[in-house]
């Protein structure tokens, strides 16, 4: 298939725009809030964050991309991208119930619904192109790690 810029500009766009949004919500409550939290030995510096999600959701957006080629061919396209426009929307309600709602228990368990959507995502566009799924393995592998850190962050405090 060629090479089709716009289209994977804006398939890279869209999450980025979704990052953006979470990243609204958590900004203000990064250097308030957040920091009075007990939090977890294994709990990265917040410089982390920004970098590691940009290259996920990048990666997401390469991902998307490559099932759009294929849309004619998919059988039920409007489902897969269903699917991968609530995974994207849980991504940013988790950043409002999280950072700017500051309920822990119900980011805990809008994460665990998110990694479960992630990986239902991942199954699908698999199933379509092989590398679209397989660029959403660090995705899946950062949430169930942010599930962990929530959870700990949780029963911390």
């Amino acid at each position: 298939m060629r090479l089709n810029p716009l289209a994977l500009i804006i398939n890279i766009a869209i999450p980025l725009a979704i990052g953006a949004a979470g990243a609204f919500f958590t900004a203000s409550s990064v250097s308030t809030w957040y920091v009075t939290l007990a939090k977890p030995s294994f709990n990265p510096p917040n410089q982390i964050f920004a970098p590691v999600w940009t290259a996920l959701y990048i990666l997401m957006g390469i991902s998307a991309y490559l099932v759009w080629q294929k849309r004619h061919t998919i059988k039920r396209f409007p489902r897969t991208i269903a699917i991968y426009f609530i995974q994207l929307i849980l991504n940013l309600m988790w950043s409002f119930i999280f950072f700017y709602s500051h309920q822990i228990g119900v980011a805990l368990f809008e994460i665990v619904f998110l990694l479960f959507i992630a990986i239902v995502n991942a199954i699908i566009f698999y199933k379509i192109d092989k590398i679209a799924g397989l660029l959403f393995i660090p995705y899946i592998l950062w949430i169930s790690f942010a599930t962990v850190l929530t959870y700990n962050i949780f029963i911390l405090n």
